[in-house]
């Protein structure tokens, strides 16, 4: 007869995934291996696994023989006497094993444990703990304990191992991407996932999680919170890549920032990089599904702020910061499907770019004839030669192992005939603006020529995504850029790709032996912000009533779109509020929709609270001012009261002017 205990022990193994190297060393030391640890110490966020970890180790020691004492932490009061009461075996009993569980709930005993208690233990013992904090850093630097204790910080599983659970939890192949999106390897996030199965999934074959999921994810994950503010600061991180103090204070201006964001910071699944706090995955999908389930027009407003924000710092941050504004404004709309078609943001093979270095070419024309062929690499050397600054060599992050380089080429007109006879795709560039719209003397093109990640090459990658991401700000930034042009193999599938974002030119050079797509946009006719907001429309639902071509959303961002271009009558005359039904009849479109924008600026005025915000509409965007700090000074008000002026300014705006979008002027 095999017991309750036996089984729910068998149970446990079959379900277990991974950690092989921390039981291999547990064993070890139960084995008596002199080598081994004493004490474990088990660390990481809520929901990595500590505890099935520990109850693996406890069923190895069992079947090992040992005598266990088990406590969590939760439970254990303040007074040290009462642990060693209940601990009081690991004194006493030869080959005791202590294992204590949520320890970060009692880390007020770390110094005793270590100074007074653990160092009396009995004989052949061993002791783990696990809790969601770090052991304090003079124990593992402390040359009598370093031998003795081994420090775990826990990872999610590997997307094998993810995959390998959801088999085993039978979720039909066509979802198991999706959970895996969701949980992001977070053992409790799949095993919740596992545990919900293929219910709730219908023809679509669409699974999301449940409010349930989601309540006992977010007690998992995130644990208390402690004011309102505190869960916005959440939903800020939750949407944004990453966030940084400035971030919080420009989405939150209400709010003290500092406060917050050192409260972000010591959440044990926010990791620290140099761009600001990244949540683990699966607490950022967790936070946001829930702000998706729970308030769906809190998550579009904060979605939108954060747009605004991005937008502005496109405008105004310094040159090295903006390729960084791209990439963190398209992961805000990663779930758009014209994104989704192109870009990834997968963690698995990290890179990071740099300039292109003497060192690096050998490396470049190896990998260009490797997927290219003799000629590219010719072609690749030439380039190389004239426009060196054009080209990022990307690195993985764990090796610092060369594995793509991109070339992003500046071609002023009129093109050199040098140029035009070396390669033939920008040969093909230059035809197409001859039989488009031509390139005035003083303009330039600039062609995103080479992609060469030769164990990816040319598909969705981290490559990809931080060349596009550069070839934008670069766009943004450069005056006299009259079309931006991309270059891949397999026009078809490309063709498909960038359907709405980048048009096809119908060109197809050929180099050696492969034959190329281009693709271009006309940046005279549309503004990069504009192009940028193309992809907010593709999240939005369609607008609730009247005739509007656009959505409400991005009949908002044409309005931030004019405003922001109030001074640049070109790119104003490309701006989206100009296809939307308040200019459709106008028979002088440019300066009657300028002189509307500024009528229902001074209208504003008209309701006493909006008196503050026509001031801050007038100097943010029609007084001269060159940035919105400026405009704050000259105004006499501190920024960040200066910028909640500016945002009710915005809302009403473009309240009133869509209320005339949808029912014509009053």
């Amino acid at each position: 007869m095999v017991s309750v205990g036996e089984r729910l022990s068998r149970a446990r193994v079959r379900a277990f995934v991974g950690r092989d190297d921390e039981l291999e060393r547990f064993d070890r030391a139960l084995a008596g291996d002199p080598q081994a640890p004493f004490a474990f110490y088990v660390c990481g966020p809520g929901g990595i696994g500590k505890s099935t970890l520990l109850r693996r180790l406890a069923d190895r020691a069992r079947t090992a023989g040992r005598l266990l004492v088990e406590l969590d932490g939760r439970f254990v009061n303040r007074d040290p006497a009462d642990f060693e009461r209940a601990a009081g075996p690991f004194l006493d009993v030869p080959g005791t094993v202590l294992l204590v569980d949520s320890f970060e709930h009692c880390q007020w005993l770390e110094s005793w444990l270590w100074h007074h208690f653990l160092p009396r233990a009995a004989n052949d013992t061993l002791v783990v703990l696990a809790g969601r904090r770090a052991p304090q850093p003079q124990w593992t630097a402390d040359p009598a304990w370093s031998p003795l204790l081994h420090v775990t910080e826990l990872g999610a599983f590997s997307e094998e191992q993810a995959r390998s659970l959801l088999v085993a939890a039978g979720i039909r192949p066509e979802l198991r991407d999706r959970v895996l999106r969701f949980a992001g390897g977070n053992p409790l996030a799949l095993s919740l996932a596992a545990a919900t199965g293929s219910e709730g999934c219908g023809r679509e074959e669409i699974w999301a999680p449940s409010a349930d999921v989601l309540r006992i994810l977010l007690a998992g994950l995130i644990g208390e919170v402690p004011t309102a503010a505190h869960r916005r600061a959440l939903e800020v991180a939750a949407q944004a890549h990453s966030t940084s103090e400035e971030l919080l204070a420009a989405v939150l201006p209400d709010e003290d920032a500092h406060l917050l964001f050192s409260w972000l910071r010591d959440l044990p699944f926010m990791e620290s990089t140099h761009r600001g706090l990244h949540p683990h995955d699966a607490a950022r999908e967790t936070l946001a599904a829930d702000l998706r389930w729970r308030a769906p027009n809190a998550f579009e407003t904060m979605r939108r702020r954060l747009a605004d924000e991005y937008l502005r710092l496109l405008r105004e941050a310094p040159d090295e910061r903006v390729w960084t504004v791209t990439d963190e404004f398209f992961y805000l709309f990663r779930e758009a499907e014209s994104l989704t078609r192109v870009r990834t943001w997968s963690r698995e093979d990290e890179v990071h770019d740099r300039p292109l270095h003497p060192d690096d070419l050998d490396a470049v024309l190896r990998m260009a004839e490797e997927s290219e062929g003799p000629a590219s690499a010719d072609i690749v050397r030439y380039w190389a030669r004239r426009q060196p600054q054009a080209f990022s060599v990307y690195r993985l992050v764990n090796t610092g192992r060369i594995v793509a380089f991109t070339a992003r080429l500046v071609l002023p007109a009129p093109p050199d005939p040098q140029d035009l006879a070396t390669d033939p795709v920008v040969a093909a560039a230059w035809r197409y603006t001859d039989t488009a719209v031509p390139v005035s003397p003083g303009e330039h093109i600039g062609i995103s020529r080479f992609s060469v990640y030769p164990e990816r090459y040319q598909v969705p990658s981290r490559v990809i995504d931080l060349s596009s991401s550069r070839a934008q700000a670069e766009a943004a930034r450069a005056r006299g850029r009259a079309y931006g042009f991309a270059a891949w193999q397999d026009a078809e599938t490309w063709a498909e790709r960038v359907k709405g974002s980048l048009a096809d030119t119908g060109a197809r050079p050929r180099v050696g032996a492969h034959t190329y797509g281009l693709f271009s946009v006309d940046w005279r006719r549309i503004s990069v912000e504009a192009w940028l907001q193309r992809f907010i429309s593709t999240t939005d639902e369609p607008a609730p009533s009247g005739p509007s071509p656009l959505s409400r959303t991005g009949f908002d961002q044409a309005v931030r779109e004019a405003l922001a271009h109030w001074r640049d009558e070109r790119a104003f005359a490309a701006c989206g509020l100009l296809r939307t039904r308040l200019a459709a009849d106008l028979p002088e479109p440019v300066a009657e929709l300028r002189a509307l924008l500024h009528r229902a600026v001074d209208e504003l005025a008209r309701d006493p609270r909006g008196v503050r915000a026509r001031e801050a509409l007038m100097a943010g965007h029609f007084s001269g001012a060159p940035t919105q700090e400026a405009a704050a000074r000259r105004l006499g008000l501190p920024y960040g009261t200066y910028r909640r002026h500016l945002r009710q300014g915005l809302d009403l705006l473009c309240e009133a002017l869509w209320q005339q979008e949808l029912h014509g002027p009053r």
